[in-house]
């Protein structure tokens, strides 16, 4: 009897299986390949999304180690303790069908590409996530997702919006990508079709983030919203291609969303919203977590203004936002009403104008009483208002000049 490999090592060619262990499957059938990328891709069809059980055992032993180990345990699953034994059998089923040259050749003919840690593209936030970092990142699009990262915001909410959710969407979309900031977004319908929208036709960067294999348009109706993103933007998943999607992938799948940015938006959400899911897993990882209000009659925006009750920020336009997740100084606009011809008067001139009634010719001195002047101020500021055009005189009174537009004749509807 040979004596097993240690962890972390490949089994010698001639090498004879334990009793009771099966022989190692070919290399195309999922046994430890050589290198990071294979491993891993390997592990990206045998670990679901977010799997800390699977995560703790690679930052252990190292994606190749964690295989090796996988695929000589056989049947045994006290090779990982405190790991179920029915979750250790479905990676070892999962591994050993796994085909990581295909994959690997599939999203390269899509022009993609394979990401896993250490890469020069691989974006570092995502390792915030801990063990529950994705184990790669299948990736379509000419862009560096590293550099667009480090400039970019997450635009969420409901699938079934309002219009007001969508225009929103799209508008802040457009403001962001003039700004040269990047929205990422999950391309499901509503508020994230609106954001991707928005950034492509203001000529920005966009990122869709899926709960699917890249090379699989979800949901259908998007399948062109998709391939243009690629084009423009980026497509990123952590599923290998023509992986399915699942309720359970597009939760886990948030936690990319909210790692990769600065922040996270909330247009629309009701109280149970995967978009809550995502707004909750920035603020763990201190991302900044924003709002826009809706009416509070709207069901759909239940969720967004509960978030805006706890530490979450409002926020109604692009400004907003990248004063929060921007550089130091870049402050919003300050908001402010009109300013009326009235706001620059003199404090004892204005006194005097609020003093003459609304209808009617009034006295001067009927004016000074109701102002608390004497007559003779009242009337040199009657006068100033005269020449600014605030007030007229008719014989002994004065009045409120009139500027407001005659109602036409013209009946409605026609001539």
């Amino acid at each position: 009897m040979t004596t097993p490999p240690m962890p972390g090592t490949a089994p010698e060619p001639d090498a004879e299986p334990e009793p009771g262990v099966p022989p190692a499957p070919e290399p195309t059938a999922g046994s430890a390949p050589s290198g990071e990328h294979l491993a891993r891709a390997v592990l990206s069809r045998a670990v679901e999304p977010g799997d800390e059980h699977a995560g703790r055992w690679i930052r252990r032993y190292g994606a190749g180690g964690f295989l090796d180990r996988l695929l000589q345990a056989g049947e045994d699953a006290s090779v990982f303790p405190g790991t179920g034994a029915k979750r250790v059998a479905s990676w070892r089923r999962r591994a050993a069908a796994a085909r990581p040259g295909q994959d690997l050749d599939a999203v390269q003919a899509l022009g993609g590409r394979f990401l896993v840690p250490g890469d020069a593209e691989w974006p570092s936030q995502l390792d915030d996530l801990g063990d529950a970092r994705p184990l790669g990142l299948w990736v379509r699009g000419p862009a560096d997702l590293r550099v667009w990262a480090l400039r970019s915001v997450a635009l969420v909410g409901a699938r079934a919006c309002t219009p007001y959710g969508a225009h929103t969407a799209a508008d802040l979309a457009a403001g962001l990508s003039r700004q040269g900031w990047v929205v990422v977004s999950g391309a499901a319908y509503g508020i994230d079709g609106a954001a991707h929208r928005g950034a492509l036709a203001a000529g920005g960067a966009t990122v869709a983030v899926l709960a699917c294999g890249v090379d699989t348009p979800y949901p259908r109706g998007h399948d062109r919203l998709i391939r243009r993103v690629a084009e423009q933007g980026l497509v990123v998943g952590e599923l290998p291609p023509d992986s399915h999607p699942t309720p359970s992938r597009f939760i886990l799948r948030n936690r990319v969303i909210a790692a990769l940015t600065r922040g996270t938006v909330v247009i629309e959400a009701q109280h149970r919203s995967g978009s809550l899911v995502t707004a909750r897993a920035a603020g763990r990882l201190g991302r900044h977590v924003m709002g826009v209000p809706g009416p509070v009659t709207s069901g759909l925006s239940a969720g967004v203004h509960e978030l805006l009750r706890g530490d979450a920020t409002l926020v109604t336009d692009a400004d907003e936002i990248v004063e929060l997740v921007g550089d130091i100084g870049q402050l919003a606009p300050a908001r402010r009403g009109p300013v009326l011809p009235r706001d620059l008067l003199a404090p004892a001139t204005a006194h005097v104008l609020e003093a003459v009634p609304a209808r009617g010719p009034t006295p001067t001195t009927a004016i000074a009483h109701r102002a608390g002047t004497t007559p003779d101020d009242t009337l040199a500021k009657l006068y100033e208002l005269h020449s600014l055009g605030f007030v007229e005189r008719h014989g002994t009174g004065w009045r409120l000049t009139n500027t407001a537009t005659e109602a036409s004749n013209m009946r409605r509807g026609g001539t």
